[in-house]
């Protein structure tokens, strides 16, 4: 399973950018599919997941200003982030909960990373 993200770059905050993520590979199904950020020396958090059902949960610092949508039909999955701040600074990685075989396990498969830097 590969995960290939694009979008990122640097922007002024306020701004807005558009991140997106594709899933490509042999597998069974796809649970959820999300983003996570890191910053130097410091653990990766959840931004945004989005469930089977269309459920999206968000971590409390985006809630408001960042938007997750996915299309299941072509495995990708989309963060539209809005009034961005500097704090969002961060490289965001790609992450999806896939199955490789019915009934199999569900693994953690994660996005090469894409920087995000917001300039004040």
């Amino acid at each position: 399973v590969q995960l290939q993200a694009s979008g990122g770059g640097l922007v002024q905050a306020g701004a807005a950018l558009n991140l997106s993520c594709a899933a490509s590979g042999s597998f069974f199904a796809i649970t959820s599919m999300g983003w996570f950020r890191q910053t130097p020396g410091k653990q990766r958090e959840l931004v945004a997941q989005i469930l089977n059902g269309g459920r999206a949960n968000y971590a409390d610092s985006v809630k408001g200003r960042f938007i997750a949508s996915r299309d299941t039909a072509k495995n990708t999955v989309f963060l539209r982030m809005n009034s961005l701040k500097p704090e969002d600074t961060a490289v965001y990685y790609c992450n999806a909960h896939v199955s490789l075989v019915d009934g199999g396990w569900v693994d953690d498969y994660w996005g090469q990373g894409t920087l995000v830097t917001v300039s004040s």
